[in-house]
C-alpha cells in the first residue's frame, strides 16, 4: 500500500517543515483517459462526452454556442449521419449507463442529439467528406434503412460511388414505413436522407434486388455489396382463425398507414404484443378513432417497448391488458369479431431472461374487435435473396459483418431485430472494412480505454441540477392532428443547461482541482485554452491529493 505524503510537525514545535520531516511515496500522478459509461452503452460508440462537453465549454473555449452546436454535429456525424432521426427514435441506452444518475438524474443525451440534429437541418450544415479523392470501385447497397444509409454515407465520404437499391417508393426503410409521423416527421427524415444523397449517392427506388435486378448482376458490376433489407414481414400469431381479412401484422398496418393508404379499422382495435411496434400501432389506431387495447402476456416490467412511449400511449387512451394471451381468433363470414384469450402467470425465466408466461387453466375470456393487429415480431423478406437466410432466420455474418459470400456484407434487422443505432453501427462497420480491403489497408482495431464507474469519481464535487423536461403537445390537440409531432424537444437554453450537466467522466474538464490542491507546485496550469495540465514530477512527493480531488477520475497514481 502506498504511503500518503504528509507534512509533519512535532506538537508545539514552530518553524517550517524541513526535508527530514517529510514522508514521500514512490507513486506519481498520471493522466489516464477513461471511457465514459454512456459511450460504452451506445451500440455505435458515439463520442457522447465530446459532444456534450463541446457545448458545455463553449464560452470557456471562446466560441459561440452556434459554433459549438456545429462542432457537436460534426462529432456526431463521424459515426452517425442521422442525429435528428436518432434523437427521436433511439431508446437511449446511453442514458441508462450515465454516472449522473447516481447524483440526481441522467443527462438528457437523446434530446441533446435531437437538438443538434435539428440545428444542423435548420442551418443547412452539409456532411463532410474525408477526402476529395475519387475511387473507381463501385459499391451497391441493398436497402435504404438506417444500416444501408450508414454504409452508403461512410463509403461516399471516403470517395466511392455508391448506388442504393430500394424496393419501396421512398427511402428510409423502417424509419419511413414503420415509425409513425407523430414520432418521426417525414420532413426530418427526408432532410437527413437528402444530405447523404448530396455526397453523390445514387438512389434507385422501386427496385427490388432479386426481382427487378438479380443479385448476381450486382456481384458482376460492383466491387462490394451491402445487404440491409430490414425485417418487413410480420410474424403470425399461430392461433386458429388468424387468416381472417381484418387480422393484420403490426408492420403491415404501419406500412400501409405510412404509405398514405386510408385505413379502416372500425371502432375497436386489439393489438397483440409488447414491443415498440405494438405501441406504435395502438397509438395510430387511437388516432383513427378506435377504442384500442393491447394484449401483452407478461407485465409492464418485462414489456420491451420504450417506457415513455407506453406512458404516452396510456395517456392517449390505449388500454393495456397485461398477463393475457390470445388463443383463438373468433370470426364470422371471414372477418374477425374478437379474440378468445387466457389469463397468464409468470413462471421460470426463459432464454431471454424474462419470466416465462404460463396459462392459467379455466381463465378464458373474450375481447371483441373490429380489427386485430398482431405485433409480436417480424422477419426479413428474402424473396430473391434466399441463399442468405441462416438457420435461425437472420443472415449469418462474421465479426466484420461479412456474409459467407466474399465481398457481400449485411447489417441491421436482417441480422437480428434491433434498434436504429445498432443498424447504423453495422453499416459503418461494413463500410470501414470494405474501404480497408479495397485500399489494401489493415483494418483498425480500436480497443477503448477502461470504463470509469461512478465510485471512481468525486460526485460530491458536482452541484445537483434538475434534468430538463421537454414539452409535449396537449392531449386534446395531438389527436385532432394525427401527424403532428408529439414531443417538442429542448429549447436552446435547455440544451446548453443540459450539456453542462455532463460530468466529463474520465476526461479533464479544467476544474483546477489538481492545481489548487497540490502543495508542491508539481501541477502546471495551462496558459492557453485547449492545452492540458502538466506534471513536474521532479517536484512531486506522491501525496495523491491531485488524484483524490480529481472529480472526473482522470488522474491515477502509479
Amino acid at each position: 500500500m502506498a504511503v500518503v505524503v504528509k507534512k509533519v510537525r512535532k506538537l508545539g514545535a514552530g518553524g517550517a517543515v524541513g526535508p527530514s520531516d517529510r514522508f514521500t511515496s514512490p507513486l506519481r500522478p498520471l493522466f489516464v483517459l477513461k471511457t465514459p459509461p454512456c459511450s460504452d452503452g451506445c451500440p455505435n460508440r458515439t463520442d457522447i462526452r465530446g459532444i456534450l462537453t463541446t457545448i458545455a465549454q463553449a464560452e470557456k473555449n471562446g466560441i459561440t454556442y452556434d459554433q459549438a452546436f456545429g462542432q457537436a454535429f460534426y462529432l456526431i456525424t463521424e459515426k452517425n449521419p442521422l442525429p435528428a432521426v436518432c434523437g427521436r427514435v433511439c431508446p437511449h441506452l446511453c442514458e441508462g449507463r450515465c454516472n449522473r444518475a447516481q447524483l440526481d438524474a441522467p443527462a438528457s443525451i437523446n434530446c441533446l442529439e435531437r437538438f443538434v440534429g435539428d440545428f444542423a437541418i435548420e442551418k443547412g450544415l452539409p456532411l463532410k467528406r474525408l477526402t476529395e479523392e475519387r475511387h473507381a470501385e463501385k459499391i451497391a447497397v441493398i436497402g435504404s434503412g438506417p444500416a444501408g444509409l450508414s454504409c452508403a454515407y461512410q463509403l461516399a465520404r471516403r470517395g466511392y460511388p455508391v448506388t442504393v437499391f430500394e424496393a419501396f417508393p421512398k427511402a428510409g426503410g423502417m424509419l419511413c414505413y414503420g415509425i409513425p409521423t407523430y414520432r418521426l416527421p417525414r420532413n426530418v427524415l427526408d432532410a437527413e436522407i437528402d444530405r447523404i444523397l448530396s455526397l453523390g449517392v445514387e438512389l434507385r427506388c422501386n427496385t427490388a434486388v432479386g426481382k427487378d435486378v438479380a443479385y448476381e448482376k450486382l456481384r458482376t458490376d460492383y466491387a462490394a455489396i451491402f445487404v440491409g433489407i430490414g425485417a418487413h414481414r410480420g410474424m403470425r400469431l399461430g392461433v386458429p382463425g388468424e387468416d381472417a381479412a381484418n387480422v393484420l401484422s403490426g408492420v403491415e398496418f404501419l406500412h400501409r398507414g405510412n404509405a398514405g393508404e386510408r385505413l379502416e379499422v372500425g371502432d375497436t382495435v386489439v393489438v397483440v404484443g409488447g414491443g415498440d411496434t405494438a405501441v406504435d400501432a395502438a397509438r395510430v389506431a387511437v388516432r383513427l378513432g378506435a377504442k384500442t387495447t393491447i394484449l401483452y402476456r407478461r407485465t409492464i416490467q418485462e414489456m420491451p417497448a420504450v417506457k415513455q412511449e407506453v406512458k404516452e400511449g396510456e395517456q392517449e387512451g390505449v388500454h393495456i391488458e397485461f398477463l393475457a394471451a390470445p388463443q383463438v381468433v373468433v370470426a364470422e363470414d371471414g372477418r374477425a369479431t374478437g379474440l378468445t384469450c387466457l389469463r397468464m402467470e409468470l413462471g421460470e425465466p426463459d432464454k431471454s431472461g424474462r419470466r416465462r408466461p404460463v396459462p392459467i387453466p379455466g381463465s378464458e375470456f373474450f375481447v371483441g374487435a373490429s380489427t386485430i393487429i398482431a405485433a409480436i415480431s417480424q422477419e426479413p423478406e428474402f424473396a430473391g435473396l434466399e441463399s442468405f437466410r441462416g438457420e435461425r432466420g437472420g443472415v449469418p455474418v462474421d465479426e466484420r459483418g461479412e456474409t459467407a459470400v466474399a465481398g457481400t456484407f449485411a447489417g441491421g434487422d436482417v441480422l437480428e431485430l434491433g434498434i436504429a443505432t445498432t443498424a447504423i453501427f453495422h453499416g459503418r462497420r461494413a463500410a470501414e472494412t470494405i474501404h480497408a480491403r479495397l485500399r489494401g489497408l489493415t483494418p483498425e482495431v480500436n480497443t477503448p480505454p477502461p470504463v470509469i464507474p461512478h465510485d471512481k469519481m468525486r460526485l460530491d464535487y458536482y452541484p445537483k441540477q434538475p434534468r430538463a423536461e421537454t414539452a409535449t403537445v396537449p392531449m386534446g390537440e395531438r389527436l385532432q392532428d394525427p401527424d403532428r409531432e408529439v414531443n417538442l424537444g429542448l429549447t436552446e437554453e435547455q440544451a446548453i443547461a443540459e450539456a453542462k450537466r455532463c460530468l466529463s467522466c474520465g476526461l479533464c474538464f479544467q476544474c483546477d482541482n489538481c492545481w489548487k490542491y497540490c502543495q508542491d507546485q508539481a501541477v502546471v496550469k495551462p496558459f492557453e485554452t485547449g492545452q492540458m495540465y502538466r506534471f513536474k514530477l521532479e517536484f512531486c512527493q506522491g501525496c495523491k491529493k491531485c488524484a483524490e480531488e480529481c472529480p472526473c477520475g482522470y488522474i491515477e497514481m502509479r
